[in-house]
């Protein structure tokens, strides 16, 4: 083969791609992430703007952070087609992937520092009050998060369900917080005296994350409760996006701990590792945790 006969070819192989990546741009000028509301709304645009910005230059097209009111924002959004990434817990994908009917597609989840994934649903009670399990607070004050949350709502309502719990009457009242920085907020204020939050390790957990800021004292505050672990919340996209365009986003979030340390570092106040890529059959058991959620709510509304 002469060489312009194998330049020629060789052309011809990268053109496709080339104009493949340039149609998806025309499709898609402006990409919206939106993340599940953890914390408020300045810790999250803190915590994700750098990486948001490292996405658009990747990405070679505007990616705009979105911050969600709750979770049900983030479901919406990508049922409308509005969100083309979502930050989810696990069961606010399961929920998403299941308004969509399959529309929402997880393709990754965070590292921590001990190369595991996932995290624990746990109870925090005020360190001052008496009581050691969620058992000794018959009567007392529920904070949970929100709905849709598997460490804040789904989980907590399964573990108590096995324990033969009822929370609607086995406390003296139920509130959803809206976020897990609101749970923990409302139970150093005595809103109320237990409250369900996410938790990796003593050193990386909302509690943790919100000392590091000065708005809490962590020795305030003890766990009387800690579930199984939990797998770890998706990065998700709409399954109708170009399949070269979610490679990229999943090839970007891959290399962000090398291309652009200091802005994924920030996600995460450095105590994560990487992303790991994960599909729907990861999260087949929060489908049936689910399934126990829903059929509780049918019954309190029969």
């Amino acid at each position: 083969m002469s060489m312009r006969s194998f330049l020629l070819a060789a052309l011809a192989t990268i053109m496709p791609v080339a104009a493949s990546a340039q149609s998806w741009k025309a499709r898609y000028p402006e990409l919206v992430y939106s993340i599940i509301p953890s914390e408020n709304s300045a810790g999250v645009t803190q915590r994700f703007e750098p990486f948001v910005e490292y996405l658009s230059r990747e990405l070679g097209t505007k990616v705009v952070l979105r911050i969600a009111t709750d979770y049900a924002a983030v479901i919406e959004g990508q049922k409308s087609g509005h969100i083309h990434i979502g930050m989810h817990g696990p069961s606010s994908y399961v929920r998403a992937w299941t308004v969509t009917n399959g529309g929402v597609e997880a393709f990754n989840t965070s590292i921590n520092a001990d190369g595991s994934i996932g995290y624990y649903s746990v109870a925090y009670a005020r360190s001052r009050d008496a009581g050691s399990g969620i058992g000794d607070f018959r009567g007392r004050n529920l904070c949970l998060v929100d709905a849709n949350s598997a460490s804040g709502n789904n989980v907590p309502r399964f573990s108590m369900s096995k324990m033969g719990i009822d929370p609607e009457k086995f406390f003296g009242k139920v509130v959803y917080a809206g976020s897990h920085e609101n749970a923990v907020t409302a139970l150093v204020q005595g809103t109320c005296d237990l409250a369900f939050n996410w938790w990796n390790s003593e050193a990386d957990s909302n509690l943790s994350r919100m000392a590091g800021k000065k708005l809490v004292n962590a020795a305030d505050l003890k766990i009387v409760f800690r579930s199984d672990l939990i797998m770890g919340s998706p990065n998700t996209y709409l399954a109708s996006l170009p399949a070269d365009l979610k490679a990229a986003i999943a090839k970007a979030f891959e290399e962000a701990p090398t291309k652009a340390r200091a802005a994924f570092d920030r996600l995460s106040d450095g105590k994560d590792l990487g992303f790991r890529r994960v599909t729907h059959k990861d999260y087949e058991p929060v489908v049936e945790l689910q399934k126990f959620v829903d059929e509780l709510r049918r019954r309190r509304a029969s």
